[in-house]
């Protein structure tokens, strides 16, 4: 994640909100907002607002009195001022913005002087957090002006008095952890204006009471409009329709349009304009909510629930009950039906099973049987009535696992949100992942291309997506592509980081091919004296939990310096730990590749093990895969270099977070040297010098770095004879 140097208002500034997560149902809005400026803007207020934004950005603006140290950057003014035409003009940007650019300021700027609503949407939890408590505060007191602000967050981070009302005397929270979280909760409620469950730091968030006591859909489709007055998730809703500028997570806005690509209402306010940060991730995020899941939790939560509205509201139904009942034998006995080790795979692996079809048409029998029971005692209470809704949504989903694929989606007569029957079997990939007890059964669309950009042109706004990794060696063709962008602009502004000064590409020589079974030994080997030149302060980067674990038995008794390991606690406290030894040596896989900002000398060293290829086992990459190749598309130059490259940018963006920082890179995987395709990854990172020699990466930790021509040659990424150690990249 990209974070901006000059966002340093201590936290606290603002609004006391926190941060969205998760997915969300719709709640209709009570009115229609606020007017605000038309985005069909006079060119004289275009000019007006670019000289606005510039002036703002300048060494004599408002930032430059505010923040001690503060320097006008090109690369942030120019992706300002396109921000500003796109906010002024309707129009689409895609902006990529190199590490220290700014990028934050630079959309933050021309946001709040343009006059209008506009969305912002982040990807992460912390970039959510830093932009609203912190970044936005400190544009608005720089700015001034009287520009209102909101975080919508997602459903799950509200408490809903309602449910802790019944919470307190659930038996399955009788324990005495529970009953003292309860206790704890409980107290905080009376007091809290927001209803932020962040807020109660004495409860771990991994507390099995949470999923009691939070907002759920489920919930509140059982009350009307007008009951919900003292409703948190109401509330922030609310405040969202009220304001300028509101912040979201890709998760509540990819929901948004999901429900208004199908007509079934909407989360977010309209507004004149979106900002999507981050936006490397949206295609991803977007494949969760243009698709559909079910899972062993919401058939299991479904049985739980309709037992206790039967209760309540429907005593005498004990049919209804015992139905109810038998769904939970019947979820655990369909896990059964899979292999025992947790997994991932194409359902097509395992449909013909003969356990598996046993359980699953038992499965499908007890839904059928439970919808019957629901439908009949619906009108007796909307706790029933809200339970049937959710029944039938999972009894359709769950047939489009059991019918044959000639018949997926030719019958019901339902909308298409209920049976999908406006969709084509051939858009989607059937599959499922298995846990120790659970399961989750998917639909995943082969593209997003058509229902996201069928929901961008539903709304007359400008639309700009930016990151710090979007384009492949200068080339956004790929990351259009995925979102179905067929016009508009496009920016690309480097980082100012000087990389030639400050960084040197570590390109080790003799390490076998990635597929040999003593790579990651060999790999250790070869990097341990990178490590010790370094004394410690290294990220090593693994593209799978097997070589990170191997890695971690290989260094285990071979480092004088402390080895912190992901899972060995939550991902926060292990960064802080690493941060505070100041010597440490991390291996990380997945999540460590992005959004972890480290900055000064406790990193120094970022070492990749491999290309970040996609597996091609993973069942939605392997369709992707087969299905261009039907459509005669080259999906390995097309789609899986494209995808390894930009993953391949998140991960070496560890390295330089300040101007000040200094780091070596290593890329073990040999071919980056020895394929053709080496070069589509060397030219997407940062221009840097290379090496293949050891000794110079100990001379460049023992010595001052050497400034380098700018014209010295560039190695190409294919192998060949070395004639100096040192090359430089570009």
């Amino acid at each position: 994640m990209t974070k901006d140097k000059d966002a340093s208002e201590p936290a606290g500034v603002g609004s006391d909100e926190a941060e969205p997560d998760g997915d969300e149902d719709s709640i209709p809005f009570d009115d229609d907002g606020p007017e605000f400026t038309s985005v069909d803007a006079t060119e004289n207020r275009l000019d007006d607002l670019i000289d606005e934004v510039e002036s703002s950005l300048g060494i004599e603006g408002p930032f430059a009195s505010l923040l001690p140290g503060f320097a006008p950057r090109e690369e942030q003014s120019h992706l300002a001022v396109a921000v500003a035409r796109a906010l002024a003009g309707g129009r689409v940007l895609v902006g990529e913005a190199g590490t220290g650019t700014g990028k934050t300021f630079a959309y933050l700027v021309p946001a709040l002087l343009s006059g209008q609503r506009v969305i912002i949407s982040t990807g992460t939890r912390h970039l959510q957090d830093q932009l609203f408590r912190i970044d936005l505060p400190l544009v608005r007191k720089a700015l001034g002006g009287a520009v209102s602000t909101s975080l919508l967050k997602g459903r799950s981070n509200y408490l809903c008095k309602h449910r802790l009302g019944r919470a307190m005397g659930h038996p399955v929270l009788n324990d005495a952890a529970s009953r003292k979280h309860l206790a704890i909760i409980n107290e905080w409620a009376g007091r809290t204006k927001h209803g932020d469950i962040s807020e109660v730091a004495a409860v771990p968030e991994d507390s099995p009471v949470w999923s009691f006591i939070t907002s759920s859909e489920e919930f509140c489709a059982q009350h009307e409009f007008d009951e919900l007055d003292d409703c948190f998730v109401h509330s922030a809703r609310k405040r969202a329709q009220e304001a300028d500028i509101v912040v979201v997570n890709h998760h509540l806005l990819c929901a948004d349009l999901a429900l208004k690509e199908e007509g079934f209402g909407e989360i977010l306010p309209s507004a004149n304009s979106f900002v999507i940060d981050e936006a490397h991730q949206l295609p991803d995020i977007a494949a969760q909510f243009f698709g559909r899941k079910l899972s062993s939790r919401q058939l299991l939560d479904l049985s739980r629930d309709s037992v206790t509205e039967q209760l309540i509201e429907a005593p005498d139904a004990k049919d209804l009950r015992d139905i109810a009942q038998m769904l939970e034998t019947s979820v655990r006995h369909f896990r059964l039906g899979f292999p025992v080790e947790p997994m991932r795979d194409a359902w097509l692996t395992v449909r013909e099973s003969d356990v598996l079809q046993r359980e699953l048409e038992r499965l499908g029998d007890t839904i059928d049987a439970l919808v019957a029971a629901l439908a009949d005692n619906a009108s007796r209470g909307k706790g029933i009535e809200g339970c049937h809704k959710r029944a039938l949504i999972q009894q359709l989903t769950l047939r489009r696992f059991v019918e044959d694929e000639a018949s997926v989606g030719t019958g019901g007569g339902g909308s298409d949100r209920e049976d999908f029957g406006a969709a084509s079997h051939d858009d989607y990939v059937y599959w499922f992942e298995t846990y120790q007890t659970g399961f989750m059964l998917n639909m995943t669309p082969l593209s997003v291309a058509g229902p996201f950009g069928r929901a961008m042109e539903s709304m007359a706004a400008s639309w700009i997506f930016t990151s710090a990794t979007l384009a492949v060696g200068g080339d956004f063709s790929h990351f259009r592509r995925q979102l179905g962008l067929h016009d508009g602009d496009e920016l690309q502004v480097d980082s100012p980081f000087d990389y030639r000064r400050n960084a040197l590409l570590y390109l080790p020589i003799n390490l076998p091919e990635p597929q040999a079974g003593n790579y990651t030994e060999q790999l250790i080997q070869t990097i341990l004296p990178v490590i010790t030149a370094s004394a410690g302060r290294a990220f090593l980067l693994f593209t799978s939990y097997r070589a990170l674990h191997q890695a971690e038995r290989l260094l285990r008794d071979r480092l004088p310096y402390p080895l912190l390991v992901q899972g060995q606690m939550p991902r926060g406290e292990l960064i802080e730990a690493f941060r505070s030894y100041g010597n440490a040596v991390l291996l990380g896989t997945a999540s460590f590749w992005e959004g972890v900002d480290v900055r000064g000398d406790a990193l120094s060293c970022v070492i990749i093990d491999k290309l970040p290829f996609g597996s091609p086992g993973d069942p939605v990459m392997s369709a992707r895969i087969d299905q261009m190749k039907r459509t005669g598309g080259n999906p390995f130059y097309e789609y899986q270099i494209p995808q390894a490259a930009i993953t391949l940018k998140q991960g070496v963006g560890r390295l330089i977070r300040d101007v000040t920082d200094r780091g070596v890179l290593v890329i073990g995987d040999p071919r980056v040297r020895s394929r053709g395709y080496g070069e589509v990854f060397i030219n997407s990172l940062p221009p840097m010098p290379i090496t293949r020699d050891v000794a110079e990466v100990e001379q460049f930790f023992a010595a001052e770095p050497v400034v380098l021509p700018v014209d010295s040659p560039v190695e190409s990424p294919v192998e060949s004879p070395v004639k100096s150690p040192v090359e430089s990249l570009d």
